[in-house]
């Protein structure tokens, strides 16, 4: 099969593994703190968790953040990616020391929350140059699969993080601190990982890379503008940021649904919601996986738009059908289905942008991408607040996504016939 000749291909490129050993320990370090981060508030036997208390602390968490996010894609567009790798994840390291030593100490939870956003800040830059820095590293010739590979493996990495966090707190009680100090030993291994890069490698290619940091902020305005300004003339790129904009918002809604489910509605205890969700994690991981694999003959098979129109409308249709039960089984399922149909997603926009966006605004194009991410999310989560039921059983929510997905199925099949 083509698709693994050129898996075997990418594989051999030396920076191309070195840029992809720093995505798997960093996101694996991600999965590991964000579900440190949700058994802490969720699960926790002294908070009673509702959807409104999930959504705040998911509006404190990413939405602070979002209002800058597409600043820092200008910084990001001026500062040597490969050095932003490295001082990124020390940074995270001693920030999650830092989370960790506030958990032992039952510090107020407005200090937890200020620690953890902190954190993901530095995320947002991490995760933005990662995907910025993959066209230095790969030929235009393989793009497609590299997006298939790379961003998913992270999100892989990511999952099997988060099921050892998962399952370092079932074994143990009280554990939350010491899974964040084991996140914070994975970022360090990152930071490490990516001093074998040379250190100009990951570019980006303008004059202005050694600006110094007062002068860059000075300019952040007039950079971002030009940003925008670039995104509107690369139509394609906004259609598909539009599009995974909407796929964010309907999965942030069911997982969302299935924390109350876990929590509340499927488990007596504290541990049988723990291990549910886990296996929602990992279910959803699978996806992840099977979208790697499916999405590179899809996009050639159907085109980028015509394979997230697939998704959305096969979304629309088997959301409803297995959700409306509200039972494990059918969710589980679910879970996995929404895994490859969001990452599916995400493969053919990162594709699209990729392509389509010149390298030197890479970076705040893919940084405005991650705070329409978070955006969505969080919106969704909001949303979610609103209709949940405290057991977190709603039919009109279950049907509201599915009619968003069909509206988008549309939506993408103009875009795809026009195009």
């Amino acid at each position: 099969m083509s698709v693994v000749r050129d898996l075997r291909t990418l594989l051999r490129l030396t920076n191309f593994r070195r840029l992809l050993a720093v995505r798997l320990l960093s996101q694996s370090a991600d999965g590991v703190y964000q579900v440190a981060l949700a058994t802490y508030v969720v699960f926790s036997p002294e908070k009673q968790t509702s959807p409104t208390a999930i959504a705040s602390a998911m509006a404190v968490l990413l939405l602070p953040y979002s209002f800058i996010g597409p600043f820092a894609g200008v910084l990001l567009d001026r500062w040597q990616r490969r050095q932003v790798f490295l001082y990124g994840n020390l940074l995270r390291t001693a920030l999650a020391c830092g989370t960790a030593g506030l958990m032992l100490a039952s510090a107020p939870d407005w200090l937890f929350y200020a620690s953890a956003l902190s954190v993901t800040a530095v995320n947002r830059f991490v995760l933005a140059g990662l995907s910025a820095s993959l066209p230095r590293v790969v030929d235009a010739e393989r793009l497609v699969v590299a997006n298939s590979l790379s961003p998913t493996a992270g999100t892989v990495a990511a999952t099997l993080g988060g099921g050892l966090a998962f399952g370092v707190r079932l074994v143990s009680s009280d554990s939350d601190a010491a899974v964040v100090a084991l996140g914070a030993l994975l970022y360090l291994c990152a930071a490490l990982a990516s001093l074998r890069m040379p250190r100009e490698l990951l570019g980006p290619d303008t004059e202005r890379t050694r600006l110094p940091l007062a002068a860059a902020l000075t300019s952040t305005a007039r950079g971002l503008a030009a940003g925008l300004r670039h995104l509107a003339e690369r139509r394609p790129a906004a259609q598909a940021l539009a599009a995974m904009t909407m796929m964010r918002f309907c999965y942030g809604a069911v997982t969302v649904t299935v924390f109350m489910l876990c929590r509340y509605a499927w488990s007596v205890t504290e541990s049988q919601g723990l291990a549910l969700l886990g296996l929602a994690l990992v279910v959803s991981g699978a996806g992840f996986f099977t979208a790697a694999v499916l999405s590179p003959w899809a996009v050639g098979r159907f085109g980028p738009f015509g394979w997230m129109a697939l998704c959305a409308g096969s979304a629309a249709v088997l959301v409803p059908a297995l959700g409306l039960a509200f039972a494990p089984t059918p969710f589980l399922i679910s879970a996995f289905i929404l895994g490859l149909i969001t990452q599916g997603t995400k493969i053919a926009t990162d594709t699209v942008v990729q392509t389509t966006v010149e390298d030197a605004y890479r970076g705040r194009i893919f940084s405005l991408y991650d705070v329409l991410f978070n955006v969505a999310f969080v919106s969704a989560a909001a949303i979610a607040a609103l209709m949940l039921p405290p057991d977190g059983r709603s039919t009109l929510l279950i049907l509201m996504v599915a009619a968003l997905y069909a509206a988008l199925t549309l939506l993408l099949l103009r875009t795809k016939a026009v195009g």
